[in-house]
């Protein structure tokens, strides 16, 4: 089998002018792994040795301007899910202790809507009739308040750890998972393009042998990002060697993460969740304890339906975290907090929006603020 290696040159373009929205931190742990956060509003790494010298330019990013544009995509990007639970406030505005028990009736309608599910809507509902009845909840903006909170604590208890893990060996790894349509490959150039623009050597894998389209596509993605990309030359290459292939390459030239793409197939075809099984195993005996990431892209306009695909992936490789797509184009963002109560598998990046920087790190508080707006 032979593979072709492309090395592209980043174009020029007024939003590659643009720098990413995160800023950057510096820290020591130990013992050092090379913990890289993607958060917004902030970027931090460790790493040991010699490679200390990398992250720390990295924290001369640092821009106060980065909270200021995540608030403002996030506050945009659910604007569909924020205006199914405007009638919230609308309920509260003129609430009074008589009128709860048809106040909450409606508040549990439009958090269903929003496909919270049934499970964390009732919870929710039942947990603010006990505090309004005992006394603890006395008007409209405390009982928002609470609200809020409640979802809150769900992100934060359950899904705390959103940060990119990538141990302390370079190369990383992160395999990008899913099904056909969800977004998988564009994902993985909108993260390609932000890892990039805080200063990492990205080296792609077009892992994807299944879909034609696949390869092209990647191919455009690296010309995009001006990173160098790894691909098969011969159709039905297996996935499995395409991606030892580049984690090799990874390794050999010093690169610092490589990102894998994979085919996407659908949770109930057995014979191709088995081959994540193999792409998972090669990668691993070329670079120990890789991947270090497995992120399972979800297509947030299916909602509650998307938890039998995150199961069943799971179950099959360890997903460490999920990216959530088209969540601009949704009203059904309450799946966010679904999917992290049902898994206690953490969200780490959304996709709010068409730009190649719309694919934003998952902040919970933000999250919660731009729907109960």
């Amino acid at each position: 089998m032979t593979y072709s290696v492309v090395c592209h040159s980043m174009f020029s373009t007024p939003s590659q002018n643009h720098h990413l929205s995160s800023t950057t931190l510096f820290t020591h742990l130990t013992p050092p792994p090379l913990l890289l956060r993607l958060h917004s509003p902030t970027l931090r790494c460790s790493a040991a040795g010699s490679e200390t010298g990398f992250f720390t330019k990295l924290g001369r990013l640092i821009k106060e301007k980065a909270k200021k544009d995540v608030e403002k995509i996030f506050s945009g990007g659910f604007s569909k899910t924020r205006d199914n639970l405007a009638v919230i406030d609308e309920l509260l505005l003129y609430w009074n202790l008589s009128d709860t028990d048809r106040v909450l009736d409606q508040i549990e309608e439009a958090l269903l809507v929003s496909d919270f599910g049934p499970k964390i809507t009732i919870k929710i509902v039942e947990s603010l009739r006990d505090d309004i009845y005992a006394g603890k909840l006395k008007s409209g903006t405390e009982i928002k308040d609470a609200l809020k909170k409640s979802v809150l604590d769900i992100l934060t208890n359950k899904g705390a750890k959103t940060e990119l893990k990538l141990g302390f060996r370079k190369p990383a790894v992160i395999m990008i998972v899913g099904v056909n349509g969800g977004g998988k490959t564009t994902s993985l150039g909108k993260l390609a393009y932000r890892l990039k623009s805080e200063g990492a050597k990205i080296l792609l894998a077009a892992g994807d042998t299944f879909r034609a389209a696949a390869s092209d596509q990647l191919e455009i993605w690296a010309e995009r990002t001006g990173c160098e990309i790894v691909s098969a030359e011969k159709e039905k290459a297996k996935a499995s060697a395409v991606l030892s292939q580049a984690v090799k390459k990874g390794k050999e030239q010093g690169f610092d993460i490589v990102l894998c793409d994979t085919s996407g197939r659908l949770h109930t075809n057995y014979s191709l969740m088995e081959e994540l099984i193999s792409c998972k195993k090669a990668i691993a005996k070329i670079v120990n304890g890789a991947p270090n990431e497995i992120l399972l892209v979800l297509d947030g306009t299916t909602g509650l339906n998307m938890l039998p695909q995150a199961r069943e992936f799971n179950e099959v490789v360890g997903i460490t975290g999920f990216i959530l797509t088209k969540l601009d184009g949704s009203a059904r963002g309450g799946c966010v907090v679904s999917v992290v109560d049902e898994l206690g598998i953490p969200v780490k990046f959304v996709g709010v929006g068409e730009g190649v920087e719309d694919l934003q790190p998952f902040e919970a508080e933000a999250f919660v603020n731009a729907i109960f707006s």
